[in-house]
């Protein structure tokens, strides 16, 4: 294991991989069209089920449906104590394979306490049963219903679709957002970064992964360099301030930095936070390592700044 590895993440990860023995091995497929995900998906979420474990307890969670693009899309309401002010839709990673509303449950509850504002979790269609841009329009109908000041946010493949709906809602005259909350966001289809070579294997989040995962999303090579599928291609002027969290050893280090920059570049306001020593994915570590609830605290600074003057 890397000795950079932060201690808490280090037992995390070795934790985790224990518990994973329990269960049967999750096998992904090498086509992505070729087979059904549905034992895959089964499994995986049995082996993160308790990432969701403990937590803020909120004053109300609910769920309820939107009829959304012809079918009945998921939704996941968490309210904290006291009276919110605004709302963050939080889209879940998974590389726009796995996740759900339930995977990204413990953090959308650590975020609500935090910042003091409603927390809405949007269970939108995964691929590859949908391709690009499916997943990301459910999300923009769903940020146009939502009344009052908004945040979206997002982590991994979430990350990319936040940074997307910010592009869709500054180019059709709103919503207007109070801020993008980006957490290790896929930003760029490009495999080749210095962070992809150096933590390309061995770190959770691997090449082979991201390969995979851009195949099921997004299968037609061309439409990866549509600015929507990769917003580090995009013109940035113009979007909403960012706040940006970074993995020290995560192959998407790279293109967050890149990101960052260019939004800067662009006058954009970033605030960017770098969390050496943990891997793709820590914020699911609430409790456990200590850089997942500083990111927590420091993003939720941040929202109720940026929801209390929208």
């Amino acid at each position: 294991m890397d000795p950079r590895m932060d201690a808490d993440m280090r037992a995390y990860t070795e934790a985790l991989a224990l518990r994973a023995q329990q269960w049967p091995a999750l096998v992904i497929p090498a086509d992505p069209r070729g087979a059904p995900f549905d034992e895959p998906r089964r499994i995986n979420d049995l082996q993160s089920a308790p990432l969701n474990a403990g937590g803020p307890v909120m004053a109300s969670s609910r769920e309820f449906w939107w009829s959304v693009r012809g079918r009945r899309l998921l939704l996941r309401e968490h309210r904290p104590q006291g009276t919110p002010r605004g709302t963050l839709v939080y889209l879940h990673g998974g590389g726009w394979v796995w996740g759900s509303i339930d995977s990204h449950d413990r953090l959308a509850r650590e975020y609500a306490a935090a910042a003091g504002c409603t927390v809405l979790l949007v269970d939108y269609a995964l691929s590859p049963e949908v391709i690009f841009p499916h997943a990301l329009h459910e999300c923009m109908d769903v940020l146009r219903r939502i009344e009052g000041p908004v945040v979206v946010g997002g982590d991994s493949a979430g990350g990319n679709l936040a940074a997307a709906v910010g592009l869709m809602a500054r180019d059709s005259g709103g919503p207007k957002l109070a801020g993008l909350l980006l957490n290790y966001g896929v930003f760029d289809h490009v495999l080749t970064t210095p962070s992809y070579r150096e933590f390309a294997d061995g770190y959770g989040l691997t090449l082979a992964k991201m390969d995979f995962y851009w195949r099921a999303y997004c299968p037609d090579t061309a439409a990866r360099m549509n600015p929507l599928a990769s917003p580090l291609r995009a013109e940035l002027a113009g979007l909403p301030p960012c706040q940006i969290h970074v993995a020290g050893l995560d192959v998407l280090a790279a293109e967050n930095h890149a990101m960052a920059a260019r939004l800067r570049a662009a006058q954009v306001p970033v605030e960017l936070h770098e969390f050496p020593g943990v891997t793709h994915g820590f914020l699911r570590a609430c409790g456990d390592v200590a850089a997942a609830d500083a990111s927590v605290a420091a993003a939720g600074a941040w929202l109720r700044r940026h929801l209390a003057t929208a």
